[in-house]
């Protein structure tokens, strides 16, 4: 039996949420002025409106060390069947989705914070999945 029929579900959501955060993060690195100007704008009336650089830079950190061990985690899950890493890296990312949604609910866009809700539970199925392996 192939890698990919008993571990496609894993497989997929890895892959979905890799270029998904390593997407976003590259995003931020060549267009920092226009994130930060954006964000700025969007959280000027919460308590986060003076940290959006600080804010910014920290889910940047965690958006690529969440791509890349998921990366590193599917590699192992294809060619050892070992799913430490690729769990690790799920992880990261519930969390930064997590800051995400604050962020979203404290500048009351109910829209974006749904939208991240999605992925959210989208991520916590993927660690399940990894979890009863």
């Amino acid at each position: 039996m192939s890698i990919f029929n008993t571990h496609s579900t894993e497989i997929l959501i890895l892959i979905f949420f890799i270029f998904t955060f390593l997407q976003s993060g590259f995003d931020k690195i060549s267009d920092w002025k226009g994130n930060v100007d954006f964000i700025s704008n969007h959280l000027k009336n919460t308590i986060l409106s003076k940290m959006v650089p600080l804010l910014l830079i920290q889910i940047l950190i965690f958006e690529i060390a969440a791509g890349v061990l998921m990366a590193i985690g599917l590699y192992h899950i294809i060619t050892s069947g070992e799913t430490i890493i690729a769990k690790v890296g799920l992880e990261i990312a519930a969390i930064t989705l997590i800051f995400l949604l604050i962020g979203q609910r404290l500048a009351k866009d109910y829209a974006g914070a749904m939208t991240i809700t999605v992925y959210f539970i989208l991520n916590v199925i993927g660690l399940y999945i990894i979890n009863q392996i």
